[in-house]
């Protein structure tokens, strides 16, 4: 996969991109990360790259020439190294964009490019979002200074989906929001601690019974923090089952 964030501020990314699992899944070759500043691609001597809105109003807006250049460019650059001509996914991080969930994370890890526009000022011309974008992303419902830091966080729950980059296969699979439940807890040595104890299912080696108690761990955590997501995902009837018995034993109080 290769994936370009185009900024202002390239050197926002680059520790980023050169440091734990970001930093190793490009020196096994599985993803290139790339900060593109798109000041570099301002048809201004000057190297404009926003300008007063037209009306009027507060604050400055990014202009579209620069960043239509900067990802005309490198779709350009990623079209010469891919094996098929398929166009990229233009993001552009913003405040208005869908909330950014762990299904959009697997959804995004199919593909083979990437582009991400991160903003800064009072927002994007917005000839930029109808005739340049494929996709709005939204890490939460508040304002940040710029598009970085979401997109840092985007490409850090994308790259991470790809396959080899993990030491362990399944830690994604297991991940809160993968199920569609929150993770189970977790536990490791020693198995006593001041006093308190690791569950006895943990230390027993029965696998199945150890698997139980995870899925019922994760459906009692995600009804106490998250009750939201049981909403939108597939129970079995076992599961359902078990989810009536924990909302009957919170109801009465831990009867």
């Amino acid at each position: 996969m290769r994936i370009d964030v185009l900024t202002i501020f390239p050197e926002m990314c680059e520790g980023v991109f050169g440091a734990s699992i970001l930093g190793k899944a490009q020196e096994k070759g599985i993803v290139s990360l790339n900060a593109v500043n798109f000041r570099d691609y301002s048809p201004n001597k000057h190297s404009t790259v926003d300008d007063y809105p037209y009306g009027g109003g507060g604050g400055m807006v990014l202009k579209p020439e620069p960043i239509f250049a900067a990802v005309e460019a490198v779709v350009a650059q990623g079209q010469a190294g891919a094996s098929t001509d398929k166009r990229p996914r233009v993001i552009l991080m913003c405040p208005q964009g869908e909330t950014f969930t762990q299904a959009k994370a697997e959804e995004l890890s199919q593909e083979e490019h990437l582009i991400f526009i991160c903003g800064h000022y009072e927002g994007y011309d917005e000839r930029i979002r109808e005739y340049l974008v494929t996709d709005e992303l939204s890490v939460g419902d508040y304002v940040l200074t710029g598009g970085e830091l979401p997109a840092m966080v985007v490409v850090d729950s994308v790259v991470r989906l790809l396959p080899g980059v993990l030491g362990n296969e399944s830690s994604a699979v297991t991940d809160s929001f993968s199920t569609g439940l929150l993770e189970y807890p977790h536990y490791t040595r020693p198995a006593e601690f001041r006093g308190w104890k690791v569950p006895d299912v943990l230390l027993s080696g029965h696998h199945v019974n150890i698997e139980k108690w995870r899925n019922e761990q994760a459906l009692k955590r995600t009804l106490d923090r998250r009750p939201d997501l049981l909403t939108n995902i597939k129970l079995s009837d076992q599961d359902r089952k078990l989810l009536q018995q924990l909302r009957t034993v919170d109801v009465d109080g831990n009867a």
